[in-house]
């Protein structure tokens, strides 16, 4: 298949596959004229790739999995980044609680309600973190 209909395919642009194929991440497999002709195993390839960015990892560090003899998966890394994104998913929770409580909460004023107060307090101290950290359950 040419470059457009792999960029059709999987609903990457085709500059981002020439810069996949720069990065070595994928391989044409010639050109026709002047278009850069993918197998079917490009496809396979975009999708590890795909995955492997949803799950926040980098170009770099796909491309040391993704070598031009197969897969070769880096378990320790795949560990890492799991943890990694279950640390996000409790922030992101804690997030989503703080949130709900302030679209809850019944007190005057927000910032007559003691949670709510506690949560700007946490932010402020994390902010150079990006990181919650503290417990903030909505219902508290």
């Amino acid at each position: 298949m040419d470059i457009a209909e792999a960029a059709r395919i999987s609903g990457l642009p085709a500059s981002t596959l020439r810069y996949y194929e720069e990065k070595g991440l994928i391989r044409s497999s010639g050109r026709v004229g002047l278009r850069r002709q993918f197998d079917n195993a490009t496809l396979q390839r975009l999708g590890l790739i795909a995955l492997g960015r949803r799950a926040g990892l980098s170009l770099d560090q796909i491309a040391t999995m993704l070598s031009a003899e197969g897969m070769n998966i880096d378990r320790d890394l795949l560990r890492a980044q799991a943890r990694e994104l279950d640390r996000r998913i409790q922030e992101l929770a804690l997030m989503r609680d703080g949130l709900l409580h302030a679209a809850d909460c019944n007190a005057a004023s927000h910032f007559e309600c003691p949670k709510f107060l506690r949560l700007l307090k946490i932010s402020t101290r994390k902010a150079g973190t990006g990181r919650i950290g503290k417990n903030f359950k909505h219902g508290d």
